[in-house]
């Protein structure tokens, strides 16, 4: 046999037994808080059209995305990204509705990366998106739901960091910036790299104001008094436009009773160009990466057809998974289970009294006495699986 077989590719790993149970109950919880809020299931495709996820899109980079071709000679891609599928989705069934429509699901998605840094190419995700409305009260609802969600899996010490895309759009605007230079700019600025942000900016000979403004970015971090600092550096409509609606945000999210939970950052620029407004992420201890993802992607949906606003967010849960158990949060077990050992001549009582376990909610596992295997044996095995033993 090739020992080969018996392991799998790099960037995913198989999950069973007590953390399969694990990874299932915190998927109830999660889904069980979204769904209070009116959310309906959706389940799209775990893979599509490559065009869905395309650069015009403003998705995950072709190189990180595991295409194929269909029979016809069709480019196809697995799910790299949620957000995009949800907009197809939206725009095929609900071109004609005008009222905001709410979704959540559930489903992994596939990035190609060959710097994996401990992360994972297959990556369980729950989400949610309401479609169809521009207010900030959507906004304060998407992040007040996610900390629900957080909350309710069991997580107590975690921070939400709110940005805002149209700021650092504005100033790029503002100071004449060509695409390529607002690219190169953002990933600096996400990357808090000053000293390369200052580079570029000289090498651009954009103005003192605007290279302030933009180096000040970097620093834009922390409680909601750094707003105030913001709008000091906000000299056009559209980024003063941005402080505002985060200053709105923010006494809606008080109203929700979730203001101890958040904090600013105008320097978090998300690698996906959809968004438009508001974006946030949620960080915890035991994890390098955040452990939810979301904003507001008004323009998306008009890719496919049918113009309306958009916001969001999506759970990682393995991340949260992760942190969880670094932080020695157990989740919690109503699961019931009996590990049965039986004489073969007592089939029928053993049988009759699993069917009575059953019937009171217990998962009774039924399994023949083998001589070989001592009392022992069967009492760390009963352990091993979290089971109540019973012999017969």
């Amino acid at each position: 046999m090739n020992k080969n077989l018996l392991h799998t590719p790099e960037g995913v790993r198989d999950i069973y037994g007590r953390e399969y149970a694990g990874k299932l109950k915190l998927e109830e919880l999660i889904r069980g808080k979204i769904k209070s809020f009116g959310y309906q299931d959706i389940q799209t495709p775990s893979f599509e059209f490559f065009d869905v996820f395309s650069k015009e899109i403003g998705t995950t980079p072709s190189k990180e995305l595991y295409k194929f071709f269909d029979k016809e000679g069709n480019t196809l891609a697995l799910r790299p990204d949620f957000t995009p599928s949800m907009a197809r989705c939206a725009a095929k069934y609900f071109m004609e509705e005008t009222f905001p429509i709410r979704f959540c699901y559930l489903g992994n998605t596939f990035a190609n990366t060959s710097s994996l840094q401990g992360k994972l190419c297959e990556a369980t995700q729950m989400g949610a998106e309401l479609i169809g409305d521009d207010s900030v009260e959507a906004d304060a609802e998407l992040i007040a739901m996610l900390i629900e969600c957080l909350k309710n899996a069991g997580l107590e010490r975690f921070q939400v960091t709110v940005g805002q895309a149209d700021y650092f759009r504005g100033l790029c605007e503002a100071a004449g910036l060509s695409k390529e230079t607002e690219l190169a700019l953002r990933e600096n600025v996400s990357g808090k790299n000053i000293f390369g942000v200052e580079d570029l900016l000289k090498e651009e000979h954009i103005g003192k104001d605007y290279r302030q403004a933009f180096l000040k970015i970097t620093e834009l971090f922390g409680s909601v008094e750094v707003l105030e600092q913001a709008e000091a550096f906000a000299r056009n409509e559209r980024s003063g436009g941005a402080v505002e609606r985060l200053k709105q945000l923010y006494r809606l999210l008080a109203v929700y009773g979730v203001e101890q939970y958040i904090s600013f950052d105008f320097g978090m620029l998300s690698k996906y160009h959809y968004y438009t407004g508001v974006t946030f992420r949620a960080y915890t201890y035991g994890v390098g990466d955040a452990i939810a993802k979301g904003g507001r992607y008004d323009n998306l949906l008009g890719k496919f057809g049918k113009d309306a606003p958009a916001v969001g967010f999506v759970v990682v849960i393995d991340d949260l998974m992760t942190a969880m158990a670094s932080q020695r949060i157990a989740l919690p077990s109503e699961e019931k289970r009996a590990l049965l050992v039986y004489d073969r001549e007592a089939f029928g009582k053993a049988l009759a009294r699993a069917g009575k376990l059953r019937k009171e909610g217990v998962c009774v596992e039924l399994m023949p006495k083998d001589e070989k295997k001592t009392e022992e044996a069967y009492e760390e095995l009963a352990a091993r699986r979290g089971c109540m033993l019973e012999r017969i």
